[in-house]
């Protein structure tokens, strides 16, 4: 009689100390009861959530073996980290009970439909990856009310509407990444402790306007290629403290200004402004900055030389101006100094730049070409710095 006493003492001490709270296992069955069956390979995390036993229990031998973290209380689940296999159906709205959870990842997956606003009532939520996979709809503005979110990713799904005005409110945001959607109208205020910003391959267009920028000093990376962004690159541009990497190809930007005072002190390292339309000479003022190492102008409609101070730049170590109508000789130093620069100068209107180099290829635009270029005005525009 002892010995059975003991035991059920023992049982229930286990179940106290380790059953799940109602509301995270309700949670779970709801998020699992989304996902179609057939997309349930025998295999995978999901397989293995057998709700006869409970998903904090230790040791996990068959059931729940992946997919889910608990907190050391073991009561609550604080992680849903799903493995690619590949898992379809959309995302279930009481996802919102598990209300200590930091990281949701359902990346490279099939999940589709809309994302729940519930998700909002995440307060905890650190980590929000729901990349490749299939959602469609608006961004909910009240993404904005996850306080402790660090890093969004929602790229490479179908996702449309404008970018939520209210993404400015997320203050803990470090990293967000929306790229490859179907995102239109302009860049909104964004949040002021951001360090990486992803948006490349929407649909984004209108000016880049200062006040979307101004208060984001700690940005380090600004990756906006493949939109529609249209109009003058302005120097404020690059007076941004932080910032290291620009990529605005695939744009249809008309022109940059750069300011010399920019450069002092900056951490600029790489800018590609390759495939827009900007106009004029050759910004010669990038030479200024002390740690810029690759910059790409390819095939916009510059005109005029190759700033000789170009060649002076001894961090400068990849330089793409092709596809543009660029004259004169480029600078000697390009081909016979210690340390050569990889890139291109080809399809231009280039004149002595020499064959044997890698760089000098593709072949120079026919002289007919480069004649009734300048003959008819194309390519010509006011003089940049």
């Amino acid at each position: 009689m002892k010995i059975f006493s003991l035991l059920l003492l023992l049982s229930l001490f286990s179940l106290a100390h380790s059953l799940t709270s109602p509301s995270d296992l309700s949670a779970l069955k709801a998020f699992k009861s989304a996902v179609k069956p057939s997309s349930i390979p025998p295999w995978s995390c999901l397989a293995s959530w057998n709700f006869s036993v409970d998903p904090c229990a230790l040791p996990r031998r068959t059931s729940f073996s992946c997919g889910l973290l608990c907190n050391p209380a073991a009561t609550r689940i604080t992680q849903l980290t799903l493995d690619p296999a590949g898992y379809s159906g959309t995302l279930s709205p009481l996802l919102s009970r598990l209300t200590q959870l930091t990281v949701l990842d359902l990346a490279d997956n099939s999940f589709s439909g809309l994302i729940p606003s519930a998700i909002s009532s995440l307060p905890n939520l650190q980590i929000l990856i729901l990349r490749s996979n299939s959602f469609t709809g608006a961004i909910p503005p009240s993404i904005s009310n996850l306080k402790s979110l660090e890093s969004l990713d929602l790229s490479h799904n179908s996702l449309a509407g404008n970018l939520p005005k209210s993404l400015v409110f997320l203050s803990a945001l470090r990293r967000l990444d929306l790229s490859f959607n179907r995102l239109t109208g302009s860049i909104p205020k964004l949040p002021p402790n951001l360090l990486e910003l992803a948006l490349k391959r929407n649909s984004l267009s209108g000016y880049l306007e200062k006040s979307s920028f101004v208060e984001s000093t700690q940005l380090e990376v600004i990756e906006l290629s493949e939109n529609s962004l249209a109009g003058t690159l302005p120097a404020w541009f690059f007076l941004l403290p932080s910032v290291q990497q620009i990529n605005l190809a695939n744009n249809s930007l008309t022109r940059v200004e750069i300011s010399p005072a920019a450069a002092t002190g900056s951490d600029l390292v790489a800018v590609d402004l390759g495939f827009n339309r900007i106009e004029g000479n050759v910004p010669v003022n990038f030479a200024s900055y002390p740690a810029l190492s690759a910059l790409s102008l390819r095939y916009n409609r510059l005109r005029g030389t190759i700033p000789l101070e170009f060649s002076q730049m001894k961090t400068m170590k990849r330089l793409y101006l092709d596809g543009n109508f660029l004259t004169g000789k480029p600078p000697a130093e390009f081909f016979f100094g210690g340390d050569p620069v990889s890139g291109s100068l080809g399809d231009n209107c280039l004149q002595g730049c020499p064959q044997s180099s890698q760089l000098c290829a593709p072949s120079q635009k026919p002289n007919a070409v480069c004649k009734e270029a300048y003959g008819s005005g194309r390519g010509k525009g006011k003089p940049m710095t």
